[in-house]
């Protein structure tokens, strides 16, 4: 059988893209990042839902033409069902829908979280290892921070989740407060790699079980700063450097050391990462390294392919398509799906 050409569509939150995979190849992927939010110092619903309406067409047009093939030539259309924000799901989902229509072909709806994890599983059409079923996968990102055991590409188990807020929330409050601009992630990364991550100490949390929880993580970093500053107006200036690499040893230990306390509970020897935090440098650096010396296999997709993008989608929608899981035309958004 000829592998499927699918046009894949993302719009979960502030990156509008669209990517034409061929089978598990990816053939195209662009991705429209919404300056905006900026000047807002996070992710202004209603402006990235305008956003995306802007550039949906166009990014879908060049996602087309990169990938060197026309609509007519497309099988399936799949977008973004959940979760994320309404507004920017909606645009996505009635794109799509009018598409597929248009073309009358079939309509396949993905589960962000799923796609994060099956991002493993794309192809440059450069043969490289891929994690043997079961596995367990780290999803880090701005809204999600979840461990799932994965026991085929359509078999998703959650065992672990944050109970508050997620990882990369942690790391752009940080940088809010440190004064770094949004979006905060990447820049205490890269400051974090000028200081001495032993400077500071921060308490691990403990949520229990194999959850996570960071908000009392923010809360420490935020009276820390207030004590120092008090007593030092300039303490910040002299020592964010050292701040941020503290803080993120400690935020970086805390995933690992839930994540491989799962994994040897469950007795699963590979692990993987994905989501936006999992191009962080010391998160990819220390992951690697533990597993090294655990004996477990580790997986971590190309940074490509950490961030929100449509390639990610296109994967889920190449397996689906191959079970013929295809979704209603009436199918609506769903902010708060779950797996």
């Amino acid at each position: 059988m000829t592998e499927p050409l699918i046009l894949s569509i993302e719009s979960s939150c502030d990156e509008t893209s669209a990517a034409v995979l061929k089978g598990k190849c990816v053939l195209s992927n662009i991705i429209a990042s919404q300056k905006v939010h900026e000047n807002y110092g996070g992710v202004v619903p209603e402006l990235a839902s305008r956003a995306h309406q802007s550039n949906i067409v166009p990014v879908a047009q060049q996602a087309l033409v990169e990938a060197g093939i026309t609509k007519d030539q497309l099988q399936a259309i799949a977008f973004t069902q959940g979760p994320g924000l309404m507004g920017s799901l909606h645009v996505g989902v009635s794109f799509a829908k009018s598409f597929a229509m248009g073309l009358n072909i079939p309509l396949i709806a993905v589960n962000h979280i799923q796609a994060h994890i099956l991002s493993h599983f794309l192809s440059n059409n450069v043969r490289h290892p891929v994690p043997e079923f079961p596995f367990l996968c780290l999803t880090v990102s701005g809204g999600h921070t979840q461990i799932a055991l994965v026991k085929s590409t359509l078999e998703i188990e959650i065992v672990g989740s944050t109970i508050d807020d997620a990882a990369g929330e942690a790391f752009d409050k940080a940088a809010k407060l440190l004064g770094l601009p949004y979006p905060g992630g990447p820049l205490v990364d890269k400051k974090a790699a000028e200081g001495d991550d032993k400077k500071f100490n921060f308490n691990i949390p403990d949520a229990g079980e194999f959850n996570y929880s960071f908000s009392g993580l923010k809360t420490a970093l935020l009276y820390f700063l207030q004590r120092n500053v008090k007593e030092d107006e300039y303490f910040i200036e002299k020592e964010i450097a050292n701040i941020c690499a503290s803080y993120q040893r400690v935020l970086v230990k805390y995933l690992l050391d839930v994540l491989f306390k799962t994994a040897k509970h469950f007795g699963i020897r590979t692990i993987c990462l994905a989501g936006g935090v999992s191009a962080n440098s010391a998160l990819r650096r220390r992951f690697n390294e533990e597993c090294e010396v655990r004996g477990l296999s580790a997986f971590i997709p190309p940074l490509e392919y950490c961030t929100d993008n449509a390639a990610m989608i296109g994967i889920v929608a190449y397996f689906k398509f191959l079970e013929k899981q295809f979704a209603s035309i009436n199918a609506v958004p769903m902010p708060r799906m779950k797996m």
